[in-house]
């Protein structure tokens, strides 16, 4: 018999969301956020201080006191990139979050840093999240106030309109505050973390991952070393290196049962197959 194998998302959800716009109006205060503790990356290591300019640190509230830790990145002074199912919420069907922060900047979170800007949202735009098939996990969110670029703070370069490739065999590189261990109650992590690992190819990731199936919407990390992003890093990037830039390819999206240290693929949102939906729903302009 063949073992079933179930597919979860970094954040877990329990329904499926459709693709809207949503204005926040309520919102907190920054002094009054509250830094939920979620980890960090799996068998990683600690960044510099400005190693990720474009990470963001995306914190979600909603109705009933339900709160999400997630990754994003920058696109825009005005926009951010991140998992649709960070800012749905995990227990009402159709709920997005009713407010949420974006800082970026961060090197510590749990420290009050020079270079972070804490920005609060404006309005959420998420694709038609399907957690049965772990599709079209993606959305930005757009800042109530412009984002100040300098050394800690830079938009992420998207690929080309035009880009085809399928990015496997190339060594990507994946951040964020996710959990460092599957124990329940690892310890947690300030600091952004990153690992890198090779792209699989899709025919792969589908024999590894089977009976899922792969979609091209998505894009698998090799799991080769324990190495993995992890509860937390839900929404961030997974990007490479061209001619000495970065380039976003993935959105942290699901793992083989919720589990990140066990080696095998993780599963992302394939950034060039969303680009008309990115442009569509931000101000980002992409090379042709």
């Amino acid at each position: 018999m063949v073992a079933m194998k179930i597919i979860l998302p970094f954040l877990c959800a329990l329904a499926l969301a459709s693709g809207s716009r949503v204005k926040l109006y309520k919102r907190r205060s920054v002094k009054e956020i509250e830094f939920a503790p979620d980890g960090r990356i799996v068998n990683g290591g600690e960044a510099q201080p400005g190693q990720f300019p474009y990470q963001a640190l995306v914190l979600s509230y909603f109705d009933g006191d339900e709160e999400a830790l997630c990754g994003g990145s920058l696109l825009s002074t005005k926009y951010v990139l991140t998992a649709a199912h960070c800012v749905m919420s995990l227990y009402v069907e159709g709920a997005f979050a009713t407010h949420g922060t974006v800082i970026l900047g961060v090197h510590n979170r749990q420290l009050e840093e020079p270079s972070q800007q804490s920005i609060d949202f404006a309005s959420i735009n998420a694709h038609n999240w399907n957690i049965a098939e772990m599709q079209n996990d993606i959305a930005t969110i757009e800042l109530a106030t412009p984002a100040v670029f300098n050394d800690y703070v830079q938009p992420i370069e998207l690929p080309a309109m035009s880009d085809q490739r399928t990015f496997s065999g190339i060594l990507a590189t994946v951040s964020g505050f996710g959990r460092t261990t599957d124990i329940p109650g690892s310890p947690e992590s300030d600091m952004v973390r990153y690992t890198r690992n090779p792209v699989l190819t899709n025919a792969n990731c589908r024999a590894m991952l089977e009976p899922f199936s792969v979609q091209p919407q998505h894009l698998c990390l090799s799991g080769t070393g324990g190495r993995s992003p992890c509860h937390g890093d839900s929404g961030g990037p997974l990007t490479i290196q061209e001619d000495g830039r970065s380039v976003q390819i993935g959105v942290v999206a699901f793992v083989l049962g919720g589990i990140c240290s066990v080696g095998v693929p993780v599963g992302f949102m394939r950034v060039s197959y969303f680009l008309d939906w990115i442009v569509e729903n931000s101000d980002v302009v992409l090379r042709p």
